[in-house]
């Protein structure tokens, strides 16, 4: 069977084409192009049906995830669906399974049936839940075991998988040179550098990436080629490890589009303000321009609490130098499981992060958008800018109006935008 990728390779434009096409400044067949090349990928696995049908890449609009999920401190399955609707009335493009507690098997089914968006997980985590279960060690996950349980989660549908097949023995050279403040910050990095230390044998799934990419070619999977040694803070950023790690994905990269199967990259982390965008054009040169899928990032280290405003002040200019898909981080962040509330903020602060980098990039229709909530708050129309604000409720639910309806309250009756649309009024003659 073939993949997105396989089609848009033979030049064959698919009805998931169309329907990503559409509110993008792109057409299908410009769509059709950028898969073909590598430069935009459209997660879809098979064997899922969903509604809203979105492409991540070069050209398009920056999209966001949200990550949900339980941990084995707080496996509650009302909140997680609280927090899926919460994602979903924020307006996300996709949510992310992170679970490592309760039914892990249930909690990825209510995803994959309500979400109505593409759905992402990260397999590991699962298979490393269920050894811990067994009182099994980490150490003893074999890599048949790996890839059967990564194999069973994209035959129950997850649209596109981290995988952390750049952790090599070389790369942990790397780490061990460098010496970080935290050496590695990724629960799936961490698994497998643990895995790979008390085995001393290299990264399974580097050194089967050719059967990864056969179960992810069978249920067209995407792959997320994640960031094991990302940066856990700014002091650690845009080390040896971490680019050692990049040049690895840079390799895998070009063997997984040869074999049909579509690929992003993972990227940092936390990074100081002044090395983001370099870093992305690192990664786009590197990748050859494969999609890039960033956390965050956070260019400062003491915003807990609020890290959801520092990542979108990261997120913003990573967008803006090109990267295309935008992981929420919420102000729970560093401090524990993420509510509902948290999660709707989250979105938020990211559709905001991303709607900058957009504006910056020049996507078609961001600055359109910005001009009519301007020309509608020039003419005090409170309705329209409801409409065009990026949380219409929340404005709805704060906007103060006068009673004659024409300032807000801030101002009342010396309101700018009245008094000047009145003095321009008088010296045009009107």
């Amino acid at each position: 069977m073939r993949t997105q990728l396989d089609y848009a390779k033979a030049g064959i434009i698919t009805e998931e084409m169309r329907l990503a096409a559409e509110g993008e400044p792109v057409s299908p067949e410009e769509l059709r192009d950028l898969i073909a090349s590598g430069r935009a990928v459209l997660p879809k696995n098979r064997k899922h049906s969903f509604h809203t049908i979105r492409a991540i890449g070069k050209g398009l609009k920056t999209k966001v995830n949200a990550n949900l999920g339980t941990s084995g401190e707080c496996a509650n399955m009302d909140l997680e669906r609280r927090k899926l609707q919460a994602a979903i009335r924020a307006g996300t493009d996709s949510v992310m399974d992170l679970s490592t507690g309760g039914d892990l098997e249930t909690l990825r089914s209510i995803y994959l049936e309500e979400a109505g968006t593409m759905v992402g997980a990260v397999p590991i985590y699962g298979i490393a839940t269920e050894l811990i279960r067994k009182g099994v060690g980490l150490e003893k996950m074999d890599p048949d075991g790996l890839l059967k349980g990564i194999e069973d989660q994209c035959r129950q549908g997850v649209d596109y998988i981290t995988v952390h097949c750049g952790i090599t023995r070389d790369s942990v050279r790397k780490l061990e040179w460098f010496q970080r403040i935290m050496p590695c910050v990724s629960r799936g990095g961490s698994i497998h550098l643990y895995w790979m230390r008390k085995n001393n044998k290299e990264n399974p799934l580097y050194e089967y990436f050719d059967d990864l990419l056969n179960i992810a070619h069978q249920y067209d999977v995407t792959l997320s080629l994640g960031d094991g040694f990302r940066p856990g803070t700014i002091v650690d950023a845009v080390d040896g490890a971490q680019i050692e790690e990049l040049m690895v994905l840079g390799e895998l990269t070009k063997r997984a589009r040869a074999k049909g199967v579509q690929v992003m990259i993972e990227g940092p982390g936390h990074v100081p303000l002044e090395h983001i965008q370099s870093h992305v054009q690192l990664q786009k040169r590197i990748c050859d321009e494969a999609p890039f899928y960033v956390l965050g990032p956070l260019p400062t280290d003491i915003a807990a609490g609020y890290d959801h405003i520092a990542s979108a002040i990261g997120g913003a200019l990573a967008g803006a130098a090109g990267a295309d898909f935008l992981c929420y981080v919420t102000p729970a962040e560093h401090l524990g499981l993420p509510n509902e509330d948290d999660v709707y903020q989250g979105v938020m602060a990211a559709r905001l992060a991303a709607h900058i980098a957009d504006l910056a990039k020049g996507i078609g229709g961001a600055k359109e958008r910005d001009e009519r909530i301007s020309r509608y708050r020039q003419a005090l129309d409170w309705e329209g800018v409801i409409a065009e604000a990026l949380d219409p409720d929340l404005v709805r639910r704060r906007l103060q109006i006068t009673q004659d309806r024409n300032a807000c309250s801030m101002c009342g009756k010396l309101c700018a935008l009245k008094i000047g649309g009145q003095t321009m009024a008088m010296k045009t003659g009107r």
